[in-house]
């Protein structure tokens, strides 16, 4: 389909895109200080410390692995994001055609380096090193697509924000999942305010919503409430294992996990996963319950494999989970 000369989409994601350099630690310790904050990584300092194995993984990012997780779910899906003039780039742009996902709005910047994050994986979790470049974003005419996906962006793109919702605004039938990354909890809810009225739905999880509010506020549920009073129309608040929430202002309800098929290999793109693939599921038209039973299982499959996008599904793989899935494996009512 085309709209005035230009490509349909279903789903567009706006986001930075980056290189994932996962380095598997042999020899470290979790130590807490109990303080109730996450244990810190360590390492033996100035000293040679002995790695399993190294992988290298483009073309990743929370927006990247949305639309790649939208295009085998079998959605017309497409990136904004920009890429140095390197062979970071050109293995992103690869990476992604070759997962069918459209890069006319893929820019290169000759003055920046594509982004290059390094993962330290430990155990079955990982710490991640991340370095956003000083891209000059700019929003391209993408037409008219059925969502929008926001997510993490550099420290200087509060300027691109007012100009995406702008740009929404004036075409008011297209819906936005956004997914604040670091930089955008960083800015606070007052500088994106209007991106926050503007989501049709909101994801973050737990942690991620107490920084957003600057809360220490425990309960869910009152954080479902609180980020809700932000302005989007559904919020969603992952818990890990624990399971995820929602909330559109009428009903609360809670999800659990996907049983694990074997315990999970490393965690990397978990929440990317859920949060691309509940978007899909409204895209498709579903509701908020059958989006929450549709959510939990890309990220079980993902977690078994190494990297944000190897183990997304295809709709046909999803759907045979589901079939198969436990009888309490339903959304409850809270």
């Amino acid at each position: 389909m085309k709209l005035f000369g230009k490509q349909q989409y279903d789903i567009i994601g706006i986001g930075d895109i980056t290189v994932d350099t996962f380095i598997r630690l042999k020899e470290a310790q979790t130590v807490r200080d109990g303080d109730g904050k996450k244990p810190k990584l360590c390492l033996s300092f100035a000293d040679k410390i002995p790695y399993e194995e190294k992988y290298y993984i483009p073309a990743v990012g929370n927006a990247a692995n949305a639309a790649v997780a939208a295009s085998r779910l079998g959605l017309k899906s497409a990136l904004i994001s920009n890429i140095g003039n390197d062979r970071e780039g050109i293995d992103c742009v690869g990476i992604l055609k070759k997962e069918k996902v459209s890069t006319d709005f893929i820019s290169v910047d000759s003055n920046n380096k594509t982004n290059s994050h390094y993962v330290l994986w430990f155990g079955d979790d990982r710490t991640i090193l991340v370095r956003h470049e000083q891209y000059q974003y700019k929003l391209a005419d993408i037409g008219q697509p059925k969502w929008v996906y926001l997510s993490s962006l550099g420290k200087n793109s509060l300027g691109f924000h007012n100009e995406i919702v702008k740009y929404l605004n004036f075409y008011p039938d297209i819906k936005l999942a956004f997914q604040p990354g670091t930089f955008q909890m960083a800015s606070g809810r007052k500088a994106l305010a209007e991106v926050y009225k503007r989501s049709n739905v909101l994801f973050c999880n737990k942690e991620e919503a107490q920084r957003i509010l600057e809360t220490g506020e425990n309960n869910i549920l009152e954080l479902l409430k609180m980020t809700l009073a932000l302005g989007p129309k559904i919020v969603v608040i992952t818990d890990g294992v624990n399971g995820a929430y929602s909330y559109d202002g009428a009903e609360m309800l809670f999800m659990r996990s996907y049983p694990d098929l074997k315990p999970p290999l490393e965690r990397t793109g978990a929440g990317d996963a859920f949060s691309a693939t509940f978007t899909v599921a409204l895209a498709l038209g579903m509701s908020i319950r059958d989006a929450l039973k549709w959510a939990p299982i890309n990220p079980m499959s993902v977690v078994q494999q190494v990297g944000a996008q190897a183990g997304l599904l295809a709709r046909e793989e999803l759907e045979e989970y589901l079939s198969k899935a436990p009888s309490d494996y339903e959304p409850k009512i809270l």
